[in-house]
C-alpha cells in the first residue's frame, strides 16, 4: 500500500492538465451536436474554455473548481468571450449533492472535463463523506477502493439533459477495475451510444497513467435501448482528423450484455469475439473455476519482517520457526518450485524462509528477534495489532500450486512441490474434484488463458496486470491431461524463453487436441500481442 505522505502533490490534488488538442476535439464534438450549456466540472486551467468559439452565440457555460487560482484563470479566459458564464469556486461533489435535492435541478446539453484522479485513501475526510452521501442519493452502492473521477462521471451524466453528450478524459481503467462497475452499469443503463477513444500511447507526460476519451449520449428516455459500446483504437493525435460527431454516429458499437461486468472485452474485433467465443464453448475449455480454487496468501502485516533470509535465521537462531516460502517471480522463474529451486534462492540471499511463530514459549525463546520487530512499531500495524499476541501469523498453509498476483508478460501457475508458503503477493490454488496438478500448470500457459486474463485483469500505471481471485475464477482454460514427466522439460523451457516463444509451444500441442484450426488460433495470438501492448504502452516520446 502507498501512504499519502509518500506521494506528490500532483497526485494528492489529480492534476494532469489536459493537452489543448484534445480538449478542442471535445469541445467540437458537443457543439457540433447542438450543446448551448455546457458544464466543466473540474475546470482547472480552463483549456476546455481556450477551444470555447469568439463569435457571437447563444452559448452559456458553467465551471466548478475547488482552485481559487484556478477559477480566477477562468473568469479572465472567459471575459473575453461572447459567452454567458458562472464560474464557481466550489467542491463539485458538494455542488451536485445541493443540486440533487433541489427543487429544480440544474441540467446542461453537454459536460466536458477531465475530473482529478485522487484514490479514496487520500481523499480529504469531507470529500469521503461527499461522494458516500452523493452514492447513497443515486441509490448506488459505494466503494472505498473508488477514485474521484468516479462520483464527478456519474453526477455529470445525471446533470445531462435528455440527448445531451458528455465528453470526458478519463482513466482506462475504467474498463477494467473492480469498483468502475457500477460507473459502467450506470453508464449502460442511461446512455444510448458509448465511444471511448483509446490510444495506443500516454498522452500525459510525467506519469504511467493511461487515458481513454468517453464520449456518450443520454439516452432520451428510459424506454429507449442502447446501441452499446464502439471501442477506436488509435495512435497519437490520428483520430483527430476525422469528424468527431461522423465518428460517434458511425462507430461500431458492441451489445452491452457481452460487456456487462468488463468493458475490455471491447478491446476485440468482431472477428477476434467471434473466434473467442467459440473456443470457449468447446467441451475441453473451462472456466478457472471448474478446475480449481484460488484464495489469498499468508497476510502476515510485515512482510520483511516475517519473510527473511538464511543469515538473518542464523544470526537470530531462528531454525526452528523458519519454513521454506516463495512470492516473488525472481523466486521461481519457472513453473515448478522445488528444493533445488529453493536452495538457488537462498544462496542468492533472497528471503527464503517464512517466520511462524505459533508455541506459547515463543514470545521468550526469540526474545531478541521479536523485540527488534517491536523498536520498528510493527505490533502498532492494522494487521499486528488486531491479533494476538502480534507475532503470531492466522490462516498459515500451503497449497500444491500457487499463482502470483501481478505479472508483467502473462500468468503463470507454479507447482508447489515443497509444498512452501507464500504470502499475500501469490494466491493459494487448489485443484478440485479430479483435476491434476501438473496438467493443470502445464495447461494453463497458452494464448487463450493469457488472452482472457488480459480480458479480466486490470492494470494501473507501469503496465503490470493483476488478477484477484474472483477475476481468476473466469480464466478460459483449456484442459487435457498431460503425461507428469512433461512438466520438468517445460519447467526448464519457461525459464529460458520469451513468452512468445513459450506460448506458441503450448498452442502448438494444446488446440489441435482441442480441434482448433491454425487460423482461429493465430487470431487468438494477434488479439493477446495487441492487447498486451496496449496494457504495456509507451508515451509519444519514447515511441517517436
Amino acid at each position: 500500500m502507498n501512504f499519502k505522505e509518500a506521494e506528490t502533490s500532483q497526485k494528492l490534488s489529480g492534476s494532469y492538465y489536459t493537452p489543448y488538442w484534445l480538449a478542442e476535439y471535445i469541445i467540437h464534438w458537443v457543439l457540433n451536436e447542438g450543446a448551448n450549456s455546457i458544464l466543466e466540472p473540474s475546470c482547472g486551467d480552463g483549456v476546455f474554455f481556450d477551444a470555447l468559439p469568439h463569435k457571437e452565440n447563444n452559448l452559456s457555460v458553467t465551471g466548478l473548481d475547488i482552485n481559487n487560482m484556478a477559477t480566477a484563470i477562468c473568469i479572465n479566459k472567459l471575459s473575453k468571450r461572447p459567452i454567458q458564464s458562472i464560474i464557481s469556486t466550489q467542491d463539485f461533489l458538494q455542488w451536485s449533492i445541493t443540486n440533487l435535492i433541489a427543487d429544480s435541478p440544474k441540467t446542461f446539453d453537454a459536460v466536458v472535463g477531465n475530473p482529478p484522479f485522487i484514490r479514496y485513501q487520500y481523499w480529504e475526510k469531507e470529500m469521503q463523506e461527499r461522494a458516500q452521501q452523493l452514492f447513497k442519493l443515486m441509490g448506488m452502492k459505494f466503494s472505498k477502493h473508488t477514485n474521484a473521477w468516479i462520483p464527478f462521471v456519474i453526477s455529470s451524466i445525471k446533470f445531462l439533459n435528455a440527448g445531451g453528450h458528455l465528453g470526458m478524459v478519463l482513466p482506462s481503467e475504467l474498463l477494467h477495475v473492480l469498483y468502475a462497475k457500477g460507473l459502467r452499469d450506470y453508464l449502460l443503463q442511461e446512455c444510448s451510444r458509448i465511444l471511448i477513444i483509446d490510444p495506443e500511447d500516454l498522452w500525459f507526460e510525467d506519469t504511467l497513467q493511461g487515458v481513454i476519451v468517453l464520449m456518450a449520449e443520454k439516452k432520451y428516455d428510459s424506454n429507449q435501448q442502447t446501441d452499446g459500446i464502439a471501442m477506436l483504437h488509435t495512435k497519437g493525435k490520428a483520430f483527430t482528423k476525422e469528424n468527431p460527431s461522423v465518428l460517434f454516429a458511425n462507430a461500431d458499437y458492441v451489445d452491452g450484455d457481452f460487456l456487462k461486468d468488463k468493458w475490455t472485452y471491447a478491446l476485440l474485433t468482431a472477428n477476434e469475439r467471434q473466434v473467442y467465443k467459440s473456443i470457449c464453448s468447446l467441451p475441453n475449455v473451462y472456466n478457472f473455476s471448474n478446475l480449481a480454487t484460488a484464495d489469498v496468501g499468508i497476510v502476515t502485516g510485515a512482510n520483511k519482517f516475517f519473510l527473511v533470509s538464511n543469515d538473518v535465521v542464523k544470526k537470530y537462531h531462528l531454525q526452528a520457526v523458519a519454513h521454506p516460502m516463495f512470492g516473488r517471480s525472481e523466486h521461481c522463474p519457472g513453473i515448478i518450485y522445488d528444493k533445488t529451486q529453493h536452495d538457488e534462492n537462498a544462496e542468492k540471499g533472497l528471503p527464503t524462509n517464512f517466520l511462524y511463530f505459533c508455541n506459547k514459549d515463543d514470545g521468550l525463546t526469540y526474545k531478541e528477534y521479536l523485540q527488534l520487530g517491536e523498536s520498528e512499531g510493527l505490533p502498532a500495524r492494522y494487521k499486528c495489532r488486531t491479533r494476538t499476541p502480534w507475532y503470531k501469523v492466522p490462516s498459515v498453509s500451503a497449497s500444491p500450486i500457487s499463482m502470483l498476483k501481478r505479472s508483467n508478460g502473462m500468468p503463470r501457475l507454479i507447482l508447489n512441490k515443497l509444498n512452501a508458503y507464500t504470502t499475500d503477493t501469490a494466491y493459494r490454488i487448489v485443484p478440485t474434484g479430479s483435476t491434476d496438478a501438473n496438467s493443470l500448470v502445464i495447461c494453463f500457459l497458452n494464448t487463450l488463458t493469457a488472452l482472457s486474463a488480459e480480458l479480466e485483469g486490470r492494470h494501473y500505471g507501469g503496465g503490470v496486470l493483476e488478477l484477484v481471485p474472483s477475476e481468476i475464477d473466469h480464466l478460459k482454460v483449456p484442459y487435457i491431461m498431460i503425461p507428469n514427466g512433461d512438466i520438468y522439460e517445460l519447467n526448464n523451457f519457461v525459464k529460458h524463453h520469451s513468452v512468445d516463444e513459450i506460448l506458441r509451444q503450448q498452442d502448438s500441442f494444446i488446440f489441435p487436441a482441442l480441434g482448433v484450426n491454425e487460423s482461429d488460433v493465430i487470431t487468438l495470438q494477434n488479439a493477446l500481442i495487441r492487447i498486451k501492448e496496449r496494457r504495456q504502452r509507451i508515451t509519444e516520446s519514447e515511441n517517436s
